[in-house]
């Protein structure tokens, strides 16, 4: 999608980076990279896609990390529009997807108010890229014929998220930036009716030679994560199609332990890629 601006400016590209693997960046975003003035980039784009561009090209990071000091969405978007009414061919680089909790939508709706030509390039998002790297498919034609994409972390202002709504709303959950919060998770899905067998998977540098995935159920979820030290960032799948990674993977299956147990078994793999 693009948007015509006016005038002598120049154009944004608002690019998916893809889930961290430089091999699943897509052609275009990479020919883009390789011809921008400037790229805007995300903390979690991999280093190896900003060698792609030329060694005159101005790198800027503002990416946004929890807790950590961070450029401000609205200078962000203010730096995109200078540059591009400077005549630049701005590249705004965001990891996985822009519309899939990017930000993306904000930065299309800055620029278009500013008279900004933009063009969005789709990424793989990384709720996609982590299920397809643990062999969970999300949709099973006899287990799930639905799914949920829902973030863990809520704006500033925003309504928090209602986790037992949430809990049957979709037949499998890919949650975001969970990790801070899988006690609050499992106890609202528990008290929005998902079952304390659920099984659940923890994948954290999806794609990456160093990704690491964990199995274990809904009931112990939040002491597994805290045991095995699953850190952001991760995305939290639950549903009964996690089974079917662990059949394919020939897993140990962790959903059998009563929560109230001290001695749950989990599976924690460190991949080499």
């Amino acid at each position: 999608m693009n948007r015509g601006g006016y005038g002598n400016s120049g154009k944004v590209w608002i690019v998916g980076a893809g889930p961290g693997d430089p091999d699943l960046l897509t052609l275009k975003a990479a020919a883009l990279v390789g011809a921008a003035d400037i790229i805007f980039h995300d903390a979690l784009v991999n280093p190896r896609i900003l060698d792609l561009a030329r060694s005159d090209t101005k790198l800027v990071d503002v990416g946004k990390r929890g807790g950590r000091p961070s450029a401000s969405q609205v200078s962000i978007q203010t730096r995109m529009i200078h540059a591009a009414l400077q005549g630049s061919r701005v590249v705004r680089l965001k990891g996985g997807d822009a519309f899939i909790f990017g930000r993306g939508g904000e930065e299309c709706m800055a620029l278009w108010t500013a008279g900004i030509d933009y063009e969005v390039v789709p990424g793989i998002t990384s709720g996609l890229a982590a299920a397809a790297c643990a062999a969970v498919p999300l949709t099973f034609r006899t287990i799930s014929q639905s799914v949920l994409f829902v973030t863990g972390q809520e704006a500033q202002g925003a309504p928090s998220v209602d986790w037992p709504l949430v809990a049957k709303a979709a037949d499998t959950l890919v949650i975001h930036m969970g990790i801070a919060r899988v006690k609050e998770i499992q106890d609202g899905l528990i008290a929005g009716g998902r079952p304390p067998d659920t099984p659940v998977l923890a994948m954290q540098w999806a794609t990456l030679p160093h990704q690491r995935h964990v199995y274990t159920q809904l009931s112990c979820f939040s002491e597994v994560i805290h045991k095995t030290k699953v850190a952001s960032p991760a995305i939290l799948i639950v549903g009964e199609v996690v089974r079917i990674s662990q059949q394919l993977s020939c897993k140990i299956d962790v959903s059998s332990e009563d929560s109230r147990s001290s001695k749950h078994r989990y599976s924690s793999e460190l991949f080499s890629g």
